[in-house]
């Protein structure tokens, strides 16, 4: 169990050991609600230099919530290129058009609307509550989980008591939930690290459980890593009079609302060539010629991994008339840096040239 008053001290080190860094994250110095919900939101499973590059640039295209609410999909699908998790990019159109038509176009400060918006989940909820409306909401992501377990010694925490551990920390008086909230999240990014936590430089090894306990290595427990099944992809940019066919995804489900190439899953047994020229004629009603491979790519998602074949090809008849798509677009080359596609589609899009129809 903790000692008496573990958790005031524990905060005033954490807020003491914070104000003294001076660390370039996007929306650290922020005061505006929708700011700091852009910025929370980007830097949820995207590296923090990838957020720093890309924070500006995004604001700079969608400076205020009814800017982004007013965008197209298209557009705010594209200004998100490159940072993967693209659910995030839909929710945040999503909830900028609730914003507007239901809230004046502000961001609430109460915990239980903000979890009621688009993509906002109780992390989130927290972070917004807290940074922004100095709320004394737990804010409790991957890091502050580890370091919190950590301080407890809590092998197997539930979320809720990480909330009550969070909470107890926040009713420190004096201290701003704000920053003791992103005192935490840095500290479990920079000292508490998942593996070889810096101990001896630790200011909060004094009272941390866990460093007493020797158990450091093991809190919080890990679940057994199970293999991510893969599945090898063939798609084809298949053109005819200059142009390239490309689909949209539907807004639902994976990559929601991006564009790509026409393509499948190869079966087995199947030659990767054999699979293109398969996928469009009997799941797009399209003769084509298939030629040069342009790229094999691996990408991993969160749930599996794909391997990803891509070959020129050369319409002969037929039109689209796949399902999988919601439009397709027969573009020019030149066009295509117009159009968001996957990250897996960047080394496909960087072998195109000119406008040849000859596979």
């Amino acid at each position: 169990m903790p000692s008496p008053g573990v958790h005031e001290r524990l905060a005033r080190t954490l807020v003491t050991w914070f104000e003294s860094r001076d660390r370039d994250v996007p929306g650290r110095s922020e005061s505006d609600p929708y700011r700091i919900w852009i910025a929370e939101v980007m830097a949820q499973q995207t590296r923090i230099a990838t957020v720093r590059e890309r924070y500006t640039e995004f604001l700079g295209r969608f400076p205020d919530v009814h800017a982004l609410a007013e965008a197209e999909l298209d557009a705010v699908l594209k200004a998100w290129e490159g940072m993967g998790y693209y659910a995030r990019a839909r929710n945040l159109h999503r909830a900028a058009r609730v914003l507007v038509e239901e809230h004046e176009g502000l961001l609430p400060d109460d915990p239980a609307a903000l979890r009621s918006l688009p993509g906002i989940g109780p992390y989130t909820a927290g972070a917004i509550a807290s940074i922004a409306f100095d709320r004394a909401e737990p804010a409790v992501d991957g890091n502050v989980r580890r370091v919190l377990s950590r301080l407890f010694d809590l092998e197997r925490p539930s979320a809720a008591a990480l909330e009550s551990e969070s909470r107890r920390l926040l009713a420190t008086d004096g201290v701003r939930p704000g920053t003791l909230n992103q005192a935490l999240m840095d500290f479990g990014g920079s000292v508490c690290t998942p593996r070889r936590p810096d101990c001896d430089a630790c200011p909060l090894a004094a009272d941390c459980l866990a460093f007493k306990h020797d158990t450091q290595a093991s809190r919080p427990g890990r679940s057994k890593s199970v293999a991510l099944p893969h599945h090898p992809i063939a798609v084809a940019v298949l053109r005819k009079e200059g142009r390239v066919l490309i689909g949209k995804r539907p807004e639902h489900g994976l990559l929601g609302g991006l564009w790509e190439f026409p393509g499948g899953k190869i079966e087995a047994g199947e030659a990767p060539r054999q699979a293109a020229a398969r996928e469009l004629q009997e799941e797009m009603c399209i003769e084509a010629t298939i030629g040069r491979s342009i790229a094999v790519i691996p990408h991993a998602f969160s749930h599996f991994r794909i391997t990803l074949h891509a070959f020129e090809a050369a319409w002969v008849s037929g039109e689209p008339c796949g399902r999988a798509v919601t439009e397709w677009r027969w573009v020019r080359p030149e066009e295509l840096s117009a159009y968001a596609f996957p990250a897996a589609n960047r080394d496909i899009l960087a072998g195109i040239s000119g406008a040849s129809d000859r596979p």
